[in-house]
């Protein structure tokens, strides 16, 4: 999906808003919840004839296995960017974290990405490789890639990314003389 409401030329909003989300991670938030639900049920009715410490391992196994897979699905679900006049917001997930802020002050220049995918980073979520840079992917598809003036790279995947990016450059230039 893309917004082409503002032209190339055209003035920016204020304040720029962007998403991206994958639908695909709900599924494994159901099989987070299903482990959760597994290790419930062991613990609340079981039938166990061989012992008390293979009963607790399995409850425990799945109750800590269910809320990982949970907790870390629900995370990267979707991801939530902010560009003001001063900084750009990263948030992740329903509760907002992960969370990351970079003042434009420390971006060196903003590129468009037409095709990140989570297999050239290692999978979904908050990401770090040596040679690529840290990046936030919640699905494959169009990304912006952030030079920061230290020298590393941060990658954001979200949808509309082209009009971010000139949101970002834009801000990054020093104002035109005669204007405020």
């Amino acid at each position: 999906m893309r917004d082409h409401s503002h032209s190339e030329k055209g003035p920016h909003p204020e304040v720029w808003t962007g998403r991206a989300t994958n639908r695909f991670q709900w599924l494994l938030a159901l099989v987070g919840a299903a482990c959760l639900a597994l290790g419930i049920e062991l613990a609340v009715d079981s039938a166990w004839t061989s012992g008390v410490a293979p009963l607790v391992m399995s409850v425990v196994g799945c109750i800590a296995a269910g809320l990982l897979v949970l907790f870390g699905t629900l995370a990267f679900v979707h991801v939530a960017v902010r560009v003001d006049k001063e900084c750009l917001e990263v948030r992740c997930g329903h509760i907002g974290l992960p969370r990351r802020r970079i003042p434009l002050a420390h971006v060196a220049g903003a590129d468009f990405a037409p095709h990140v995918t989570p297999r050239h980073w290692g999978g979904w979520g908050y990401r770090w490789r040596p040679e690529k840079g840290t990046a936030v992917v919640v699905r494959r598809g169009e990304g912006i890639v952030l030079r920061l003036w230290d020298g590393h790279t941060f990658t954001i995947t979200i949808d509309n990314a082209e009009s971010a990016v000139r949101v970002i450059r834009d801000r990054l230039r020093p104002p035109a003389p005669g204007q405020a």
